[in-house]
């Protein structure tokens, strides 16, 4: 049974063992600090990870992970469904697929999975509390918008259409659109490649431990909206700064841009 330290460990294992393979380390020197100077100016643009962040997804997936483990017969903890929180569908599937050995059946899972995710989220989409208002004020400033999602397109822009987000940004990055999924930065560099912006002019906000080490990677301001877990002590010293929600961030940013 993997236990919360379990889950935190295998977190932090995806993170290090790919700063290690690229021959990278990101500590909190790497950002001036707040009290210093928390933004590098000129900020051109801002990019938003979408499950968890912007739109309150991560909660149906653990469920649906469940159900699905209920249908299935087997055990899977919420620590293991947490273990999960900010990585691709890819990248999951390869997870439970060691966790429960080779002979386990993860397409019969993945698509008994989809059904009930399908099911808890076909009728109510919740936005995240902030979002709108945030969107709003950005828009006003005139900075441009992106997604950058370890999501796949069509999950991506059928989420963002339900949620009435969609025509909010100029680009939607997804995990179909690049080669490496978070924690690796590649969804954010293409988000910022779409818009034409640098991305050390690009703010970014995330809410899970693998996407604020992509964004940091990226070399975007990064700054955390912690959703289900909180920021592993390392992953904090990679934030700008924390905050408990959008509406919190959007008063910050009223006082900085």
């Amino acid at each position: 049974m993997i236990k919360k330290d379990d889950a935190e460990k295998a977190i932090r294992y995806l993170c290090h063992e790919w700063e290690k393979e690229k021959g990278v380390r990101f500590g909190p020197t790497d950002h001036p600090s707040f009290s210093e100077s928390m933004l590098r100016k000129p900020v051109e643009a801002v990019l938003f990870d979408m499950d968890g962040l912007l739109i309150d997804t991560e909660s149906a997936y653990i469920h649906a992970l469940q159900d699905t483990a209920r249908d299935l017969k087997i055990e899977m903890t919420l620590e293991f469904c947490h273990s999960m929180i900010g990585i691709s569908g890819r990248e999951c599937d390869v997870m439970i697929q060691n966790f429960y050995g080779a002979g386990f059946r993860i397409d019969q899972f993945r698509e008994r999975f989809s059904g009930h995710a399908r099911r808890r989220l076909e009728n109510h989409l919740p936005v995240k509390p902030g979002a709108v208002e945030m969107l709003d004020f950005l828009e006003g400033r005139g900075l441009r918008l992106a997604v950058a999602t370890g999501s796949g397109r069509i999950t991506a822009e059928r989420h963002l259409g339900r949620a009435g987000l969609i025509d909010r940004f100029a680009a939607v990055a997804t995990r179909d659109d690049v080669e490496n999924a978070k924690p690796a930065p590649d969804v954010y560099l293409e988000a910022a490649r779409r818009l034409g912006v640098a991305p050390e002019r690009c703010i970014a906000f995330e809410d899970s431990n693998v996407g604020l080490t992509a964004a940091h990677a990226a070399g975007t301001m990064a700054f955390m909206v912690p959703d289900i877990l909180p920021p592993l002590p390392e992953v904090r010293a990679k934030c700008l700064r924390v905050f408990d929600d959008l509406h919190a961030a959007r008063l910050m940013l009223e006082e900085s841009l």
